[in-house]
């Protein structure tokens, strides 16, 4: 029997001095801290972002996957292109189309989600130092890749009807006088994540209209364009920029995500460094993966199934306004998005949603604190809720439990007064801030 002790934790210390300096920006995120403790049948998760895939033609998946490999097998199994696979790069155009893009295949990059867009992009134009300036609040999963890269985020204000142009003419001006060098704008203008609200048609006009005139990349998230509630999408950003704004999607809102394929629409300078980032990072993104999806949109009504997903979602936001109408106490506030998966819900003063948090999971109910999506330690009197998927029932009943825990954490403030008494920095918003999209309950 082997007596070599057990390598503890601790032993691996050791390899700390050896960590590359951008290693220290890689922290886990409170989202993923929360997937443990979430994913108990016990919890009425609201705070995962994951689609729900329930209404998915399994038989329709499930033959075109197996035709793929019957027909097409050895190709689909095989090493690909860095760009990726040419039938499906066409197929994303058409996608695109539904936002009034025109494009090219050719300026098309298939990636391993937009996830890996994000960081393809912030690999190949950030040195340590530069600035990324994001929405406040904004997606944490590219806070973490800025992090990691070590670039400096600067926030710019949000209201309810997107990012605010004059705090971005402020934010450029900020870092000028500074010094520093700003390497893009990062923004969600589409059913904003975590803020949930849309960015006004002039507002994207006027944001273009200084990104250019700053000489400030654009590069524009839209995972949720697709799934609005009440209305035709808006147009994107890049159907009326071409040159200024590389555009990312995905499929895992519209489609599934457990097959890891989006892309990035860039000028043609800026495909051919994606391209080669990609290249040295994977070799090539999964063939399979990419000739599975394709194959699904050339045998599928996919926007069909899109108008599905749409209607699904919109019950689970009434559901879910619904339920913070009738249960959330006074003080609270909130928005009602018109399309995309989440709710921004605003805490009475003093109420600190990241210290609530282990009470909440105690009473079986989990969000994400707004801190998670800040980059600079505001958020704390805010938190997302997520109602893309739970059943309208475990919604109420998930607000239900939250409004118990809050109601408790108020009691507990008018019980011992003054001396639980913050301000809004304390609180964990920028003096000043609006919270996005706000409708006072």
């Amino acid at each position: 029997m082997d007596s070599t002790p057990a390598r503890t934790h601790a032993s691996l210390d050791s390899f700390v001095d050896r960590y590359a300096a951008r290693t220290a920006g890689m922290t886990a995120s409170e989202i993923r801290a929360l997937f443990a403790v979430a994913s108990r049948p016990e919890v009425v998760s609201l705070a995962g972002g994951m689609p729900n895939i329930s209404g998915l033609p399994l038989d329709v998946v499930g033959g075109a996957i197996n035709q793929l490999v019957l027909e097409h097998g050895p190709v689909a199994m095989q090493y690909g292109s860095g760009q990726g696979v040419p039938e499906l790069r066409e197929q994303i155009t058409e996608v695109m189309r539904l936002e009034g893009i025109e494009a090219h295949p050719d300026d098309v990059v298939v990636t391993v989600g937009s996830q890996q867009a994000v960081d393809l992009v912030t690999r190949i134009f950030c040195d340590p130092g530069d600035v990324v300036i994001c929405e406040a609040p904004s997606y944490v999963g590219a806070l973490g890749v800025f992090r990691a890269y070590q670039a400096e985020v600067v926030h710019a204000e949000m209201d309810a009807h997107g990012l605010v142009p004059e705090a971005l003419e402020q934010a450029i001006a900020a870092v000028k006088r500074a010094g520093r060098t700003i390497k893009f704008l990062y923004t969600i203008p589409n059913f904003h994540n975590p803020a949930g609200v849309t960015m006004s048609a002039e507002r994207r006009q006027r944001v273009l209209e200084i990104c250019r005139r700053e000489g400030v990349l654009v590069l524009e998230d839209n995972p949720y364009g697709l799934l609005g509630f009440d209305r035709e999408p808006l147009r994107a950003m890049r159907a009326d920029e071409a040159d200024n704004v590389i555009y990312l999607g995905s499929f895992s809102k519209t489609f599934a995500p457990g097959f890891r394929v989006g892309w990035a629409l860039a000028p043609h300078p800026v495909r051919e460094k994606l391209v080669l980032a990609q290249e040295s990072a994977t070799l090539c993104p999964p063939q399979f993966s990419q000739m599975a999806v394709s194959a699904y949109l050339a045998t599928h009504d996919w926007q069909g199934q899109i108008k599905q997903f749409r209607e699904m979602y919109r019950e689970r936001r009434d559901a879910m306004v619904g339920a913070l109408e009738d249960l959330m106490p006074a003080g609270c506030s909130w928005n009602v998005p018109d399309g995309g998966f989440y709710v921004w819900l605003t805490l009475p003063p003093g109420i600190d949603a990241k210290a609530m948090l282990p009470r909440a999971v105690t009473a079986r109910v989990a969000y994400v604190p707004g801190t998670a999506f800040f980059a600079d330690g505001y958020g704390s009197g805010a938190m997302r809720l997520s109602f893309c998927y739970p059943t309208a029932e475990r919604i109420r009943e998930g607000v239900r439990r939250l409004a118990g825990v809050l109601e408790d954490e108020i009691e507990l403030r008018a019980t011992f007064g003054a001396s639980l008494d913050r301000d809004d920095v304390d609180r964990g918003l920028p003096p000043g801030y609006d919270a996005p999209g706000t409708d006072v309950n």
